[in-house]
């Protein structure tokens, strides 16, 4: 599977579980970390986590278990770490805290229906 082909299942997972302001960045040029981070918002703990989960299933499915999870108990920030595609599920204050769409400023902003 490519990179893009992840990014996108991650995209659809998330969106299935109507994720908020939802961005790809295109970091394969700024980083060895990834290729792409999705990064999303929920409202609530509930659907937070309702989120990962779904990210998580979508990719296993496909045989792509995340390599690394964090977050789940914190209900604030929720990382899952596939190699090439990190999806990371915010909370709305948290998000604007850590702003990694600007900390990422460099990247390729990639529009998901483009995947």
């Amino acid at each position: 599977m490519t990179p893009e082909q992840a990014a996108k299942i991650a995209v659809e997972a998330a969106l299935d579980r109507k994720a908020g302001e939802l961005k790809v960045l295109r970091v394969t040029e700024l980083t060895t970390l990834a290729d792409y981070y999705v990064i999303c918002t929920g409202t609530s703990n509930t659907q937070m986590k309702a989120i990962a989960e779904s990210c998580e299933h979508a990719l296993e499915e496909k045989g792509m278990p995340p390599l690394h999870t964090e977050g789940y108990g914190s209900a604030s920030w929720v990382l899952i770490d596939f190699g090439c595609v990190i999806v990371h599920v915010f909370n709305r204050d948290v998000r604007d805290f850590y702003a990694l769409e600007r900390l990422w400023g460099d990247a390729e902003v990639v529009d998901p229906d483009t995947l």
